[in-house]
């Protein structure tokens, strides 16, 4: 028995690197999952179902109302339900890190309209349907930036300190429901889609206090615990997970 047996679980940007670790996760803990990406999510759903799991996959630009209403009906259609919601879609790798004042108003809003709006919206169209089976959990991806303050990428902390405050009000508003919000705040994850230069990567390790590079695989149990009963009654807090580099 799989903590996650007859559950359905979407997750945003499940096609490749962490989310499709988070995917592959919930699938082999009994989930039923959709990998909902702007990226084809073919291969992704595929590993699930060659594993003995059950996945479909659903392209989606979670910028857009109308993908995210349409990937809540693909969930709906192929599983009767939705019980949880990854939202790990965010722009990251592609954005080059500049001074504040050289950021331009497009970069902003392209970087914003994902990480913040796509977060809204996808909690927007899971909701009534959590709502009305009675329960769910939402779990949303922030990062350790917005602890540690990170220059020259304002934009990227910003949305990623948005979440932090839309975890808590969504978690009061939905709280009557059986619905849990919470959030993860992941440091930096080396992992096949980034590699990092060794200088960098070994000043994160050194600062630390679990002193060795952090993965994907670091963060699942924490998915896995927000996703499964064992968080009933935990909702609206961030969960820093990166081996005690930030101490929040």
């Amino acid at each position: 028995m799989g903590r996650l047996d007859n559950k359905v679980a979407i997750v945003t940007g499940g096609a490749r690197n962490i989310g499709a670790v988070y995917a592959r996760t919930l699938a082999a803990e009994g989930a039923r999952v959709v990998v909902a990406d702007v990226l084809d999510g073919s291969a992704a759903a595929q590993a699930i179902r060659d594993a003995g799991g059950e996945a479909v996959h659903v392209e989606v630009d979670v910028s857009r109302e109308d993908d995210t209403q349409r990937m809540a009906k693909t969930a709906m259609d192929a599983f009767g339900r939705i019980d949880v919601l990854v939202n790990n879609a965010a722009i990251y790798v592609s954005i080059q890190r500049r001074p504040f004042h050289e950021i331009s108003a497009e970069e902003w809003d392209r970087v914003t309209a994902v990480n913040i709006k796509g977060v809204f919206l996808c909690a927007k169209a899971v909701f009534p349907h959590m709502r009305d089976q009675g329960g769910g959990r939402i779990i949303n991806i922030s990062s350790n930036t917005v602890m540690a303050g990170t220059p020259n990428f304002l934009h990227y902390v910003a949305s990623k300190s948005a979440l932090i405050g839309m975890t808590r009000s969504m978690a009061r508003e939905m709280g009557a429901y059986g619905i849990g919000v919470n959030a993860i705040a992941p440091g930096l994850v080396e992992h096949e889609g980034q590699s990092l230069p060794p200088e960098l990567s070994a000043s994160r390790v050194s600062a630390r206090s679990v002193q060795r590079r952090q993965t994907p695989d670091d963060l699942t149990g924490t998915v896995l615990y927000l996703a499964a009963s064992d968080s009933d009654f935990v909702t609206g807090q961030t969960l820093v997970v990166d081996g005690g580099d930030i101490l929040y």
